[in-house]
């Protein structure tokens, strides 16, 4: 297991709403991956390779007036990430639908119940990103298809596609902790279409799919739209998200070189995520 070092910033917010949101928001346009919300404001982790001095610098609520902010950060091995997390993370339901929980957590009554265990993997529902990908997921039908989660974190959209019907699932990450963290909760939720991967875009050659989900940032996207356009069967479909409203215009204009044209919009504050059929 590779040794990622991450560091925790402890946001204290002071009115909490709607600067811990906002704040949410720049952090993770910064780069920041994981979110713990708090009873005084949020944590938010970052790999320390991704890390530097001047993280903060675009970070314009942290200069505003209206509210007052203070923070802290240390580093955290991943070895210590279960108690954080353990601490902090609640269950949630989307839609009335599905539920994403921890192991620990009583079991509710929702049509698909995903167990996930995150540790140190982005994507436990809590971001907007992860929770409009989830909408999308349950909006449309994914019976008997073929599925890339790409980037998929703790594997959750891979696994809640099976559970719709999924047959085939290829889930793959470049960062080894989030490829073990999917392997875990792929076992954990009982799923037997789903391959997992540790890598790229480089993985895609010669692959071909009927829908792809791809929940990263803005600019790794725009590098691999192309790349998931070849991988897309007929009337294939793409998801995607991590990124601003002020961007769709950028990402549409790159999917539409490669004949995908924009069929539905879902946006959660300053979020959106975007689904293309070709």
């Amino acid at each position: 297991m590779s040794n990622t070092i991450y560091l925790g910033y402890n946001f204290k917010v002071d009115p909490l709403q709607p600067a811990t949101e906002i704040l949410i928001a720049e952090l993770g346009y910064a780069g920041f991956e994981s979110f713990v919300e708090t009873g005084e404001g949020v944590t938010a982790y970052i790999q320390k390779e991704e890390w530097n001095e001047n993280i903060l610098e675009d970070i314009y609520i942290l200069n505003s007036d209206e509210f007052k902010i203070t923070f802290d950060f240390n580093e955290i091995e991943q070895t210590n990430w279960n108690e954080e997390w353990e601490k902090n993370f609640n269950p949630i339901i989307v839609d009335d639908l599905v539920s994403v929980r921890a192991p620990f957590h009583e079991k509710p009554d929702t049509k698909f119940d995903l167990i996930i265990e995150p540790k140190m993997s982005f994507g436990t529902g809590h971001h907007e990103t992860t929770h409009m990908m989830i909408q999308h997921i349950l909006r449309n039908d994914f019976k008997n298809k073929s599925v890339l989660d790409m980037g998929c974190g703790t594997g959750v959209l891979a696994i809640l596609a099976e559970k719709v019907g999924a047959t085939k699932l290829d889930a793959i990450d470049i960062d080894n902790w989030c490829y073990l963290n999917s392997i875990e909760n792929v076992e954990r939720n009982d799923c037997s279409n789903i391959s997992v991967y540790e890598g790229d875009v480089t993985l895609l050659e010669g692959k071909k799919y009927d829908s792809i989900i791809a929940n990263i940032n803005r600019n790794i996207l725009l590098s691999d739209i192309g790349s998931y356009a070849k991988c897309l069967n007929p009337n294939g479909t793409l998801f995607l998200s991590g990124f601003y409203e002020e961007d769709i215009p950028i990402i549409v204009e790159e999917c539409n070189k490669h004949m995908l044209k924009l069929n539905e919009t879902i946006q959660k504050g300053k979020w959106v995520s975007l689904k293309f059929i070709n």
